[in-house]
């Protein structure tokens, strides 16, 4: 019990560092690479929330296959999104 209270904490002292991370680089110019950089801060944050409060770690291995469907659709859903947006012709502006 007391050590998955320490991992709990762990965890959550992770995610506000994170959270921090996120916040500070709203400040910080980073151009086009800050949408990159808060997107991988973002999977880090879903990574631990996963991991550690949902108790993924423990599961058998059949939610270990749900959870990697729900990132497979994901990404399909993305990526059909970024292709109609990248196909899309600029309208004219009469």
């Amino acid at each position: 019990m007391k050590r998955e209270l320490l991992q709990l904490s762990i965890a959550y002292v992770g995610l506000l560092g994170l959270v921090a991370l996120t916040t500070g680089s709203a400040f910080v110019g980073l151009g086009p690479f800050n949408v990159v950089l808060n997107l991988g801060i973002a999977v880090a944050k879903a990574a631990l929330v996963y991991w550690f409060f949902m108790e993924l770690r423990r599961a058998d291995g059949l939610v270990h296959l749900a959870a990697l469907s729900v990132i497979f659709w994901l990404l399909v859903l993305l990526g059909a999104h970024a292709a109609a947006w990248l196909t899309r012709m600029p309208l004219s502006v009469p």
